[in-house]
């Protein structure tokens, strides 16, 4: 609250007149400090915190038997080897594969996604299916692509990459996509992509089902 102070030394001045005293003000900022604190308290006491964002992941069931497990055309596969320092390797099929790589990036991983998608869609055409609300019930047909992704995070890759990867098959649009484990013939095809990939279907299938 405020004090208002007085200085002394007031008196009359020669020639009769009297000399007034100096008023001053003094603030004293103490409830200041309390309501400061209160309301610091209200404020923590009401605010919403911020709120984690939450990937929706639909994960197939893990009963799979060998002969359920429909056969895909090399032509509709893309997969994604996710690498060290934030890098991408990708090879399309199985059969005579090449491996390149690219990034993260809107110019990168999503470019061969979307490049691939238009290959698929000139070669097969578009899907038309049926798309669900939220209470399941599905509303609408929509027209989708056949490609098929298979994400496999290598041991250093960092799990941001994998968030990443997910993101972009959400961006994409991508409906039929896995994560499997990388195999050693793929670790050896990334040290070495000249020596090719010696990677059967029957090994593609035995990795799908585990």
């Amino acid at each position: 609250m405020a004090e208002i102070a007085q200085d002394g030394g007031g008196g009359r001045k020669k020639g009769g007149k009297v000399r007034s005293k100096k008023m001053s003000t003094r603030i004293d900022f103490t409830p200041m400090v309390d309501l400061g604190f209160l309301l610091i308290t209200f404020f923590m006491l009401t605010t919403t915190l911020a709120k984690p964002n939450i990937l929706a992941l639909v994960m197939p069931e893990k009963d799979i038997k060998l002969e359920d497990v429909e056969p895909v055309k090399e032509s509709k596969v893309l997969t994604l080897l996710l690498g060290a320092d934030d890098k991408v390797y990708w090879y399309e099929g199985i059969t005579d594969a090449k491996l390149d790589s690219t990034d993260y990036a809107a110019e990168g991983l999503r470019s061969v996604i979307l490049n691939k998608m238009d290959r698929v869609k000139e070669q097969f055409g578009l899907q038309t299916y049926k798309r669900k609300n939220k209470e399941g019930v599905e509303e609408e047909f929509n027209d989708g692509s056949y490609i098929n992704v298979i994400i496999k995070p290598m041991k250093d890759s960092r799990y941001k990459n994998l968030v990443d990867a997910l993101d972009e098959m959400a961006i994409c649009k991508v409906r039929y996509y896995v994560i499997l484990d990388v195999s050693k013939l793929e670790e050896q095809f990334v040290k070495n992509p000249a020596g090719g990939l010696k990677f059967n279907v029957e090994e593609q299938v035995e990795a799908a089902t585990k």
